[in-house]
């Protein structure tokens, strides 16, 4: 044992990169392990990408080797990257996510790139905005960030979520109004411009198809929905906006790529208009903005 530890302390980079990524290949794949690789060494030793590559040659320490053995064996049992780091980046900004909240993803950021592109090209105006199932709060401060003047509010029915999003507010320097309660019973008397809302929208049956490190490590309050309701927070979330938004008042929905036949024809059921659907970067139905 302690040969094969002075072994993995003499590699340079070069070498420990090739050893990592042979290590978690079999659930990972070897695109995504090196992908991984470049993230935990960006995060343990500052360097972006083309410093990692100056540095290939470079020999770990004592240190950077016990951190990277750690890590290596919560990958192993296919923990997600971001709950071992306790962090995740989205939009630019820094975000600290636990097993209580969703880790942020790619998709969610072209949802908020996409309302921040529509208030400046359709220049509607935006004085308050509520941001429903907030989760870690990536939505809500991402959009506060780059709106500066509005008014934002977030709302979640987890007290470890919102604890979690207050957390990152502060840590993001944004000011954001929490709201805790559960949006199928939430009643309130303010007006907004702007609603936006990631609820959960998984089916039961889609479960199945899910890796393991969702299933295990992610909550399953922001994630699943029944087979016989899947649109449930959707219809209660348009009524809801029904009653609480302004004139011209536009609601944004991330839905589930399966469902975006059903979530138009819910939402001019109820009556709204301008209704857009619109595919994500991998050309799924992702993203829907409408208005009354």
């Amino acid at each position: 044992m302690q040969h094969y530890y002075l072994l993995l302390h003499s590699m340079n980079f070069k070498q420990l990169e090739q050893y990592f990524i042979d290590e978690i290949t079999s659930p990972y794949g070897e695109d995504e392990a090196r992908q991984l690789f470049f993230m935990v060494t960006e995060h343990l030793t500052g360097w972006n990408r083309g410093q990692q590559v100056i540095n290939i040659n470079h020999l770990l320490t004592a240190e950077q080797e016990t951190a990277y053995q750690n890590i290596l064996a919560e990958l192993k049992q296919e923990r997600p990257l971001q709950h071992i780091l306790s962090e995740s980046w989205f939009y630019g900004l820094k975000f600290k996510v636990t097993p209580a909240v969703l880790i942020p993803r790619p998709e969610t950021e072209e949802l908020v790139d996409w309302i921040l592109q529509t208030a400046i090209t359709v220049k509607i105006e935006i004085k308050k905005l509520l941001d429903i199932g907030t989760g870690s709060g990536c939505i809500a401060i991402s959009l506060k960030k780059n709106m500066a003047l509005i008014e934002v509010n977030a709302l979640d029915i987890s007290e470890e979520a919102l604890a979690v999003a207050r957390e990152n507010a502060i840590s993001n320097g944004t000011d954001i109004n929490f709201i805790h309660s559960d949006i199928l019973t939430y009643n309130s008397e303010v007006k907004y411009d702007l609603i936006v809302s990631n609820p959960p929208y998984i089916t039961e049956e889609e479960r199945g198809d899910m890796h393991r490190n969702v299933l295990d490590y992610e909550p399953h309050l922001a994630l699943f929905v029944s087979n016989e309701n899947p649109l449930l927070f959707y219809k209660h979330i348009a009524d809801f906006a029904i009653r609480q938004l302004n004139p011209k008042g536009k609601l944004f929905f991330e839905i589930n790529e399966y469902l975006g036949k059903e979530t138009t024809e819910m939402l001019n059921l109820k009556g709204f208009k301008n209704i857009i659907l619109r595919k994500d970067m991998q050309g799924k139905d992702r993203m829907i903005c409408c208005n009354l």
